[in-house]
């Protein structure tokens, strides 16, 4: 069937407003007075039955083609209630106004078809049939009541669409997390053999030229870096996945900063280090993730700023009691935009795309750690000015 009209059948109200579409079809295709009453009874006929026993109904009028002769179809569709359907003898009415009535079950369908012959002296061409279709795709609301019904199966389908895209969103986001998970797998053993290899040559009791040396430095170089990405894909698909595994032990955070020093100053051959220690407090944090929280807060300090500036490492204790902890740079600093979304998985502001190396995983991995701990991070910037980023962490009393 060519449908030009479809409405569902919800309540009395659908009732009317079916009865005026049919009547109006059958007014544009100039049947006779007497066919236009007969198949408008019958639609309105079926249309009541249907809404007095469910509102899943669906009605739909259109034309028919059989060889060179058209018929005026409507057909309503609706969903059975517990395998159970409307009767034959409920349709007893409309099935003697038309000549074709038909009700059977399809799936999980129930349908219902009538149809009456359009007489061969009304001539339909595609010309003419494009114009009903035209017609009632932008026929203006014929009362209040269609307006909003259209407003809300406008609505309806918007939030279908986008609910349509969010688990598609969803499924790529589980596939990509997949992928990432077992392609860093398997680019950890590799990894690992080149720098064992590259370390075993560099300690080798044979002397090897400088140039040689040169080039073992830079592969060992090379293969922690690529190693550390590696660990921060592993770790995105982790937090993703909601699978990031922590050891928390109560820790003297002072103590743990100085033990750490070695670390943090190797991560910045050319800049100044500075470390402020405030009163120190004992917090419950993973040792581990929390090297990374600062070997990521460093060396992007580090990146972002020109050889022989200072870098500042400070913590304090606030009057909760809780942690605060900054590193300060003299860096390039960040636009208002870029503030707003540094933390978020992949972001690299559009100034450094091109001049600095990275994939934009650190500080939201960072951000993960912290928010794990039960801490919160942020940032304040100005541009060309340098970074400050802070963390806090709760506090479990100053030692």
């Amino acid at each position: 069937m060519l449908e030009l009209i479809t409405l569902t059948l919800e309540n009395e109200m659908d009732l009317v407003l079916a009865q005026k579409k049919a009547s109006k079809l059958s007014e544009i295709l100039k049947l006779s007075l007497s066919t236009q009453a007969t198949f408008v009874t019958a639609i309105a006929e079926l249309c009541r039955v249907v809404i007095d026993f469910t509102d899943t109904g669906v009605l739909s009028l259109g034309l028919v083609q059989k060889s060179n002769r058209y018929s005026l179809s409507g057909i309503i569709q609706y969903d059975s209630v517990k395998g159970s359907t409307i009767s034959d003898e409920s349709f007893f009415y409309a099935k003697k106004l038309v000549p074709l009535f038909q009700n059977y079950e399809l799936a999980d369908k129930v349908i219902i078809e009538i149809g009456i012959n359009l007489p061969r002296s009304i001539s339909l061409d595609q010309v003419k049939i494009k114009f009903l279709k035209d017609y009632f795709d932008t026929e203006p609301p014929i009362s209040a009541y269609e307006e909003v019904k259209r407003k809300n199966l406008e609505l309806f389908l918007i939030a279908e669409t986008k609910d349509a895209q969010l688990r598609q969103s969803k499924y790529i986001d589980e596939k990509r997390n997949e992928f990432i998970s077992i392609a860093s797998h398997e680019l950890k053993t590799p990894i690992t053999i080149i720098k064992a290899y590259t370390q075993l040559a560099l300690m080798g009791k044979e002397a090897c030229s400088e140039q040689v040396r040169d080039f073992l430095l830079k592969i060992d170089a090379q293969s922690t870096k690529l190693r550390n990405l590696v660990q921060q894909l592993l770790d995105t698909s982790k937090i993703e996945n909601g699978r990031l595994e922590y050891n928390y032990e109560e820790v003297d955070f002072n103590s743990f900063i100085q033990e750490a020093s070695f670390l943090l100053t190797h991560l910045l051959p050319k800049h100044e280090l500075t470390v402020e220690l405030g009163a120190s407090v004992m917090v419950k944090l993973d040792r581990e993730r929390m090297d990374q929280v600062f070997t990521n807060l460093i060396s992007n300090a580090g990146k972002y700023s020109r050889a022989g500036s200072k870098v500042v490492l400070r913590t304090a204790i606030c009057k909760k009691g809780n942690l605060t902890v900054s590193v300060a740079d003299e860096g390039i600093g960040m636009s208002e935009e870029s503030i707003e979304k540094i933390f978020q998985k992949f972001h690299r502001d559009k100034q450094v795309v091109n001049g600095y190396s990275g994939l934009g995983m650190g500080l939201y991995i960072a951000s993960e750690i912290i928010n794990d701990h039960g801490g919160k991070i942020w940032v304040e910037s100005t541009k060309d000015v340098g970074s400050t980023f802070f963390f806090s962490l709760p506090g479990m009393g100053v030692c």
